[in-house]
């Protein structure tokens, strides 16, 4: 009966209902009482009367609770809505950003905090995954992409955060300075406009599971793995954390306060820093010297945990080998690279390659058929060239982020990929095609 009366909708109309229904309840039941103990005396049907008056108030703020209670559970249900919006997949392409706050974090690394121009709200993301953004920068006939990993994590999301290094000039290799890293610290100022695409990337922490977690990365390599440490403290605060980071020095360290004041919050979090370079005024910021090595990390932490690394790829190569002589499984190990883009592949290069002089590449999501001739680099870079911007990060094929379906045809590597790709995708990062025509889903 009480369901029935939840469905009227007239609120004046619900609560006299509730209200008839306790008189009546009240009425039989004193009525009763009174049958049976005296039915002739005057002080029990004062006491009816009462009990009549009482049953209707009690109706009436049955009512009013119960309507609340819909109300409280509308409000819910409209909240999970918004929660589900701000976190579905709708979002595809470019939205604009707006740089709403910069802050050096170390003599390297500068952090941008970026919101949503239109103010909405932002969608969350998975611990370690990077940002898609797009620079127009003078002098380049077109917009520059880049990723960089989200380096920060709040349970509210109210901004991304990029933590940037700026890349000089490298000395081994005959390519310039990094034009993305250098425009952002130069030029880009709070208040400037940075396109940006969703958080992406298949190196994230699932931070619901209990196995012991071990972070470890040298230089930037430290920016999405201060975003793991955090999501832990805040939705997993009993998960086993070690941290391991390694710099030059307290100059070079970004995030040093940072994660030792997560760790004073939570005694689940270990922290370990190894500078090789160590100041004077460095004092007891790093606990160890030299470099991060396998011998570091057998004495902090075991080898039934789960490894997840970042750095420079020499510092990765040493620490992946050393894991896995360790014994550590190869499931157990994660890993992002922050290398350096190989030099693009010059037709004299590409005779190298067992691939065609040319090639029908069919983009499918893009909607896009186009003609590649050798010379024209990998199919990550004739992708950009043609204004097609897939996912990537490590582009020397290591990290997966660019790896998509091939519906049709063959690739040939430029090299030995160092990830793996799932059966029935390639790494166009570091890929040329094979055959005459290529079908990729992207």
């Amino acid at each position: 009966m009480v369901e029935s009366f939840k469905k009227i909708e007239n609120p004046w109309l619900k609560t006299t209902v509730y209200a008839s229904m306790g008189f009546a309840i009240s009425t039989i039941v004193t009525g009763a009482v009174i049958g049976f103990i005296n039915p002739k005396n005057k002080d029990l049907h004062k006491l009816a009367v009462c009990s009549s008056l009482v049953g209707i108030t009690a109706g009436s703020v049955l009512s009013y609770v119960l309507k609340d209670k819909e109300t409280s559970k509308k409000s819910e249900s409209e909240s999970n809505s918004t929660i589900a919006k701000v976190t579905d997949e709708s979002w595809k392409d470019w939205r604009d950003f707006v740089v709403f706050k910069k802050v050096q974090e170390s003599s390297e690394i500068t952090s941008f905090y970026l919101k949503l121009q239109d103010e909405a709200k932002i969608p969350s993301f998975k611990p370690g995954q990077f940002l898609t953004i797009q620079l127009n920068i003078p002098g380049i006939d077109k917009p520059v992409i880049r990723t960089y990993s989200l380096s920060d994590y709040s349970p509210t999301n109210q901004y991304y955060r990029l933590s940037i290094k700026r890349e000089p000039a490298p000395k081994d290799l005959d390519v310039p300075p990094g034009v993305a890293s250098n425009f952002m610290h130069d030029s880009i100022q709070e208040g400037d406009i940075i396109p940006a695409k969703p958080p992406n990337g298949r190196f994230y922490l699932d931070v619901e599971k209990p196995t012991p977690v071990v972070l470890i990365s040298n230089g930037v390599g430290i920016t999405p793995m201060y975003c793991m440490a955090k999501a832990c403290i805040f939705e997993n605060p009993q998960r086993q954390v070690y941290f391991v980071h390694g710099a030059r020095n307290g100059n070079f360290h970004a995030f040093q306060q940072e994660v030792m004041g997560l760790s004073k919050q939570n005694p689940n979090l270990k922290v370990h820093y190894r500078y090789s370079r160590p100041q004077e005024v460095d004092g007891g910021n790093c606990h160890s010297t030299g470099y991060v090595d396998i011998d570091l990390i057998k004495e902090l932490a075991y080898e039934n945990a789960e490894f997840y690394l970042c750095g420079s790829p020499a510092f990765m190569d040493s620490l992946r080998a050393g894991l896995k002589e360790w014994g550590v499984a190869d499931n157990k190990v994660f890993f992002e690279s922050f290398s350096k883009a190989p030099k693009k592949a010059d037709s004299e290069s590409s005779t190298t390659v067992d691939g065609v002089e040319t090639a029908e590449i069919k983009f499918v999501q893009s909607g896009k058929t186009l003609t590649w001739n050798k010379g024209d680099g990998t199919i990550l870079e004739f992708a950009e060239a043609n204004g097609i911007n897939p996912a990537f990060s490590c582009r020397v094929g290591v990290c997966l982020t660019c790896s998509c379906k091939i519906q049709e045809g063959e690739v040939a590597y430029l090299e030995e990929p160092s990830g793996t790709p799932d059966d029935g995708e390639v790494l166009i990062c570091i890929s040329q095609p094979k055959t005459e025509k290529v079908v990729l889903d992207i």
